[in-house]
């Protein structure tokens, strides 16, 4: 398996993390996880637990393009080596993500989401290339 495929493997686990993450948060807030209704649960959240929500959505969100890209830049048969380095950039940022976003860290928050979209669409470009 090609490292931007054990990449996009991580990129996988990291909403599902985020979900029990903020089901913990939710739990501590609102003293129980409303399984049968959490996305109306989850509007009664605020602070960091709101933003754990926020940042599983983006996470998926990111996701999709991210596959894509590794996808693509697979069977254009993109350089190996840069791919790889493009693809262990966007899951740098993307850990560091939902990490300053539950911290309230808008600006550096902002900064990792570009820098994970920029090593997508350099996979992208790669792609191109070959």
């Amino acid at each position: 398996m090609t490292v931007p495929f054990w990449c996009l493997l991580i990129g996988v686990v990291i909403p599902y993390v985020l979900a029990g993450v903020g089901g913990a948060m939710r739990g501590k807030q609102l003293g129980k996880v409303d399984n049968e209704n959490p996305r109306a649960q989850a509007l009664e959240l605020r602070d960091g637990a709101a933003r754990a929500v926020a940042a599983q959505a983006n996470a998926w969100e990111a996701l999709g393009v991210f596959t894509a890209a590794v996808a693509v830049n697979h069977f254009a048969g993109g350089a190996p080596g840069p791919s790889a380095i493009a693809a262990i950039v966007w899951v740098i940022a993307r850990v560091l993500h939902p990490i300053l976003y539950v911290q309230n860290q808008a600006t550096l928050r902002s900064l990792t989401f570009m820098v994970g979209l920029l090593a997508s669409l350099a996979l992208f470009v790669l792609a191109i290339m070959a």
